[in-house]
């Protein structure tokens, strides 16, 4: 009868996620919020569906180990090296600044290890919602994705210290300051004993695992070993949680990483979708209804103090004030982990039930309002720097060489952007001599580029009076290079406002992005995912011997076709046009010869093009005349332009011998 029950609990709990998360997702929100609703209308303070909470808590708690032991295999040292500016910076700054504002708050209505407690609860964030909003509008790797992604790496890795720190704070562990420190230096050791026997034990493990090619004995031996892990420190007095951790942890730096976490993502998301609805079970609706003006000042106070605590680091680390707030929204909310702590502080007595009430109200309220918040965020920062620029409300520590000036600059390009397009850029456009100038938002990355010589400015490419002390009506190309699509959109408004006659290339992400940023102003947009399958496409027929040309015409016709189908809604056919008619397999290409070709200065006779390619010259084209069937004997020029005849390997060798270069472009036929 017990089973059924069960089985009976979690086909309820499936079914109602599974209507709520639909709703969700309807409305373009991320799953995880709903679950938490799912809960709250199915437990005992909603319509009470759910027989027996406490089953479903037990395997939420599994949905927990499987969270850290995948945030462990996700993690990586080498990574934390990469990010280890914003991780210091931004990350630690943002959980000190917010455990000690909340505290120190929370000191005046209750006692320092409540406050305390409460100040971790606030200060952690949700990992899930968090890159789940990040990733879905592609702003993980934007200037502010990058600051909230080492904001919560950070927290994930400081979950374990503080869930060692709750017993002292509850005064059921004796010994006070040297206790603690005794029950970290235990959990160091136990750290790295784990490290030792992993690096000795787990890679020859996982690989003799893995030479019997099963996928089911490899997924058992990856959860067997966070098992063994997680009782083990269990056993010499840590926590489960630590164990699971650091089990993903030995994982991560071996090479079956990727596999194992392939492996565990299913696992991992249904326990965690059960721990969501056992949260929303623990929801008192009636404590809501109750007390609303409570829960919806507790969300908006938490949400637009940790906003700010957690732009401070940023800010004081030179980022602009856009950019730190975007992060900070982006952590605004109240994570996954705050849940567990609070259960655990509330055992532990440190929580009366009002005070868990009203913390799981308003952490529930954090979560559902998140995506909205960070959806619209652009644009209430846009609002509010109408009226008071975010530098001016965030100045920050950043040093007043770096703020743009006015330049004497004409016909010159403004680079908005110095990520690996603004840097490439420059290059180019320093080898042919061209003026540019560079503004960016990363104060750090400005002065880096100012020391390699670079003419690179500090400022918010968006704003007016930027752009302006730039020379906006003297340039004579504007391109942004940023990874922020709001920003972009906004920056190409501004700048063709400034000088209609500026010439504007916006790198964009996605396509959908084109036609908002053609009206806008853009004159051509570059999207990243459109161009990468075209150069996907040309090395693909590239190694079919498809000619140069031919494959630069069909990706003429293809960017051609695509923008014709984002106006029309329907893709134009497109077909290869170059083949020579009647002879199969055979095509003409054009050929420039550059000062540098080894054929320069050469007779064609003495080239022997036709007797080493087996290709044909039919003709050569010499600035504004053409020389059909030319002499043998005529000496070939810089600048001259061959057109040639033959099959693809023919026409490929032909290419490799007149240019010395097996990689060259020919023209566009």
């Amino acid at each position: 009868m017990s089973q059924e029950l069960v089985l009976r609990d979690l086909a309820v709990v499936f079914s109602g996620s599974l209507i709520v998360a639909l709703a969700f997702h309807r409305l373009r929100l991320p799953a995880l919020p709903g679950f938490i609703v799912a809960g709250a209308l199915l437990g005992p303070n909603g319509l009470r569906l759910v027989s027996d909470v406490h089953r479903v808590e037990s395997l939420a708690e599994v949905g927990i180990i499987f969270l850290l032991y995948s945030v462990g295999i996700e993690f990586s040292l080498s990574r934390m090296r990469q990010m280890g500016r914003q991780v210091l910076g931004a990350g630690l700054t943002q959980l000190g600044f917010t455990v000690a504002a909340t505290a120190a708050a929370a000191l005046a209505f209750v006692r320092w290890p409540v406050a305390l407690l409460l100040g971790f609860l606030v200060a952690l964030s949700s990992t899930a919602i968090g890159l789940k909003m990040l990733t879905d509008r592609g702003d993980i790797d934007a200037p502010y994705g990058r600051l909230a992604t080492a904001m919560l790496v950070v927290q994930d890795l400081c979950v374990v210290p503080i869930m060692l720190v709750l017993p002292f704070l509850a005064g059921r562990a004796g010994g006070g300051a040297l206790g603690l420190a005794i029950a970290l230096g235990k959990a160091a050791l136990v750290v790295v004993g784990v490290a030792v026997v992993a690096r000795m034990v787990v890679p020859r493990a996982l690989a003799a695992v893995l030479r019997t090619r099963s996928r089911e004995l490899f997924l058992i031996a990856v959860i067997l070993l966070g098992t063994l892990t997680a009782l083990g420190t269990a056993i010499a007095g840590a926590s489960l949680a630590l164990g699971a951790f650091l089990a993903g942890l030995v994982i991560s730096e071996s090479d079956y990483a990727h596999q194992a976490m392939a492996e565990l993502v299913p696992f991992r998301d249904i326990f965690l979708s059960l721990f969501f609805v056992a949260v929303g079970m623990l929801v008192d609706l009636s404590f809501v209804r109750a007390h609303p003006l409570v829960t919806l000042g507790g969300v908006g106070v938490v949400m637009v103090g940790k906003s700010l605590m957690a732009a401070a680091g940023p800010v004081l680390m030179g980022y602009a004030g856009r950019v730190a707030l975007l992060a900070g929204i982006a952590v605004s909310q109240i994570g996954e982990f705050s849940f567990v702590l609070a259960t655990a502080g509330r055992s532990l007595g440190l929580l009366t039930d009002g005070l868990y009430q009203t913390f799981l109200a308003a952490a529930v309220g954090t979560m559902i309002v998140t995506p909205f918040l960070l959806q619209s965020g652009p644009a209430i920062l846009d609002r509010l720097e109408r009226v008071i620029p975010l530098d001016r409300l965030l100045p920050g520590l950043r040093p007043p060489s770096v703020a743009p000036t006015d330049q004497p600059l004409a016909s010159h390009v403004i680079i908005a952007g110095y990520g690996l397009n603004g840097r490439n850029l420059a290059r180019a456009l320093r080898a042919i001599n061209a003026p540019y100038l560079i503004v960016e938002l990363n104060a750090h990355a400005v002065r880096a580029a100012r020391t390699q010589g670079e003419p690179a400015f500090y400022g918010d490419a968006t704003r007016e009076e930027v752009l302006r002390a730039l020379g906006i009506q003297r340039a004579r190309l504007l391109v942004a290079a940023i990874s922020d699509p709001a920003a972009t959109r906004r920056m190409v408004r501004v700048a063709r406002g400034l000088n209609p006659s500026l010439h504007i290339i916006a790198r964009t992400r996605y396509v959908t992005e084109i036609p908002e940023l053609a009206r806008l102003g853009a004159d051509v947009v570059i999207p990243e995912e459109f161009e990468t399958s075209i150069e996907i496409f040309a090395r693909v027929l590239d190694h079919y011997g498809v000619p140069r040309s031919d494959i630069e015409r069909l990706g003429d016709e293809i960017r051609a076709s695509q923008y014709q189908a984002l106006r029309t809604g329907a893709p134009t056919p497109f077909r290869l046009s170059a083949t020579v008619a009647g002879v199969p397999e055979v095509s003409a290409e054009r050929i420039r010869l550059d000062p540098t070709s080894p054929v320069v200065g050469k007779s064609l006779a003495a080239t022997e093009l036709r007797t080493r390619t087996g290709a044909l010259v039919l003709s050569i084209t010499r600035g504004e005349t053409d020389l059909p069937t030319p002499d043998p004997l005529l000496q070939l020029e810089p600048h001259d332009v061959l057109t040639v005849v033959g099959q693809p390997h023919q026409l490929r060798a032909a290419r490799q011998l007149l240019t010395g270069n097996h990689g060259a472009a020919p023209l566009a036929g």
